[in-house]
């Protein structure tokens, strides 16, 4: 298997999906050296279109959690 690049993920069907609730698609990704745990689900937007809503967490087995971010300052004003 390959290295996975640092900003970069792959997303599988959730072939195990038992509820609604259950995301639609599951995977990792690697974000500034650290892993995450990434859902994925297959929304209807009130207009029609499908999207994707998505959640990241950090993996259980990451020994260094990664620091708490200050979202204040990612936001654009």
């Amino acid at each position: 298997m390959s290295e996975q690049r640092d900003m970069s993920g792959a997303l599988f069907k959730n072939n195990r999906k038992e509820k609604d609730s259950h995301p639609d698609y599951t995977g990792k990704a690697l974000i500034d050296g650290y892993e995450y745990q990434v859902s994925a689900w297959i929304k209807t937007s009130s207009k029609g279109d499908k999207f994707m809503s998505m959640s990241y967490r950090p993996n259980k087995e990451e020994q260094n959690s990664p620091p708490p971010r200050d979202l204040d300052d990612d936001i654009p004003f």
